[in-house]
Formats: structure tokens, C-alpha cells, sequence
């Protein structure tokens, strides 16, 4: 990580939030339970949509169709995976600092996030013929390469130091 930022990892791991979530028996598990689940259904509906993408599952499908129908699931998800993500980042802000798998997740996950807002959903929100078809490929495998990343880097960062 960037010398620059570790005063911010120092803040974020002496905040209240760090300091409760670090000396409770029970906060970090229960966050990490949230967390894991809802990592489990972003990557489902992400594997469901992006196959739809590829051709390889559900073909007759209209992809806004679907897209709209698992957009509350992929919402949620990911608005509970950054808020138990954050938590869990505060509680063991200095130990992340040096570990090059944390580092690796937040590049997967900006990346994920950029992509996800600034390519995919405008993809599966359009019919697909109004779309090249490189696109809504990029766009599936895109999607799947990112989330996937985000998911192995975060598992690997017990791992690795």
C-alpha cells in the first residue's frame, strides 16, 4: 500500500467502530456471516446473468427482463457486502495495510464496482439487439472475471500476510 495511506488505516483502525467490532467476541463473525452471504448472492446473480450474456444459460430469455428481475438482489448484495466489508476493514485496519491480498480485493472490488455501474447495467438494460454482441459478451465475462476476483482475493487475504 501507498506510504500516503497509513495514517487513514491508523484512523480507521483506532475509530470506535474498529475499536468495538475488535474487542467483541461476536461483531466480526456476525459481519463476516453478512458479508459472505451477500458476496454469495452477488455472485450468483452475477453467474446467472452473465451466462444469460454469454448464450450458455436460460437463451430465450430477454436479458433487460432478467436483469431487471435480480437487480434488487444485486443491489442489496452489494450494498451489504461494502457496509460489512467496511466494518470489517475498520476492525483490523493495520494488519490489511501490509497484506497484498486486501490490496489485490480493492482493486478487483473498484474495478467491479466501476464496471458494474459504468458497463454492465447499462448492457443488460438494453435489448440485446441494440447491442454488438463483443459487447454483451465483454459484458458477461467482464462481469464474472471482476466479481470472481473480489471473492478470491478476499478469501486468499487469511492466507496470505
Amino acid at each position: 500500500m501507498p506510504h500516503a495511506l497509513f495514517p487513514f488505516f491508523q484512523w480507521a483502525d483506532a475509530s470506535w467502530i474498529g475499536t468495538t467490532v475488535r474487542n467483541s467476541r461476536y461483531w466480526f463473525p456476525i459481519l463476516e456471516l453478512f458479508h459472505l452471504f451477500a458476496l454469495t448472492i452477488l455472485l450468483g446473480t452475477t453467474l446467472l446473468l452473465s451466462l444469460r450474456l454469454l448464450g450458455v444459460l436460460m437463451p430465450k430469455q430477454p436479458i433487460p427482463e432478467l436483469a431487471h428481475e435480480l437487480a434488487p438482489w444485486m443491489r442489496w448484495s452489494i450494498a451489504v457486502v461494502l457496509v460489512s466489508g467496511l466494518c470489517m476493514f475498520f476492525s483490523g485496519a493495520l494488519r490489511y495495510y501490509t497484506n497484498i491480498s486486501f490490496a489485490i480485493k480493492m482493486v478487483f472490488l473498484f474495478a467491479a464496482l466501476v464496471f458494474h455501474f459504468a458497463y454492465f447495467r447499462r448492457i443488460v438494460q438494453r435489448d440485446e439487439s441494440s447491442v454488438s454482441p463483443a459487447a454483451v459478451k465483454l459484458a458477461g465475462i467482464g462481469a464474472l472475471v471482476l466479481w470472481f476476483g473480489v471473492g478470491l482475493a478476499g478469501r486468499s487475504i487469511g492466507f496470505v500476510g
